[in-house]
């Protein structure tokens, strides 16, 4: 695993207790010695593009929800998209995936495109300090995962990716006693 998992996902572990982060698989956009950022996945709202954000719809689609992206600055809107010019993204994250820039007057030529609200972020050395904790498993990530229609499910889909024992946990309730 590289030193800095900047495209990867963070996927919570079991143990993880916070609900602001219990089953939820992070993209950490950014990710080195001044610390780490990150996008939840797999939290959809039930709030679309057209009500929330109109001058949007022609980027994300009227019916597109908008993802809470973490408990950081819930206000603000990070969007991310597969472009067609990867010179277009503000930041590239992972192939041709990367962030929208936030000043665009013009929307940028892209496939497809999510956008969260808020976002994750750690101060320097506490992600290392979690990771090492057993907090979060680390796995290199795939496009599709940012754009997955069953976002909700992401959590078991990348423990099952992981194999093993985790391809078993991936299958476990929420609550095991329920089992």
């Amino acid at each position: 695993m590289p030193r800095w998992l900047s495209g990867h996902l963070l996927v919570a572990s079991p143990t993880v207790e916070d609900p602001h982060f219990t089953r939820t698989v992070i993209l950490l956009v950014d990710h080195d010695e001044d610390g780490a950022l990150g996008i939840v996945l797999n939290r959809p709202t039930e709030t679309t593009v057209e009500v929330a954000v109109p001058d949007l719809t022609a980027l994300l689609g009227a019916e597109e929800v908008i993802h809470d992206g973490g408990p950081v600055q819930p206000e603000a809107l990070l969007t991310v998209a597969e472009f067609r010019d990867p010179a277009d993204a503000a930041l590239l994250v992972l192939g041709r995936v990367g962030m929208v820039r936030g000043d665009e007057d013009d929307h940028p030529d892209v496939d497809r495109a999510r956008a969260y609200a808020g976002y994750a972020g750690w101060a320097p050395g506490q992600l290392e300090a979690e990771l090492e904790r057993g907090d979060w498993l680390a796995v290199a990530a795939r496009p599709d995962d940012l754009f997955r229609p069953d976002a909700d499910r992401l959590w078991h889909l990348a423990l099952e990716r992981l194999g093993g024992g985790y391809a078993l946990l991936a299958r476990t309730p929420e609550d095991p006693s329920l089992n």
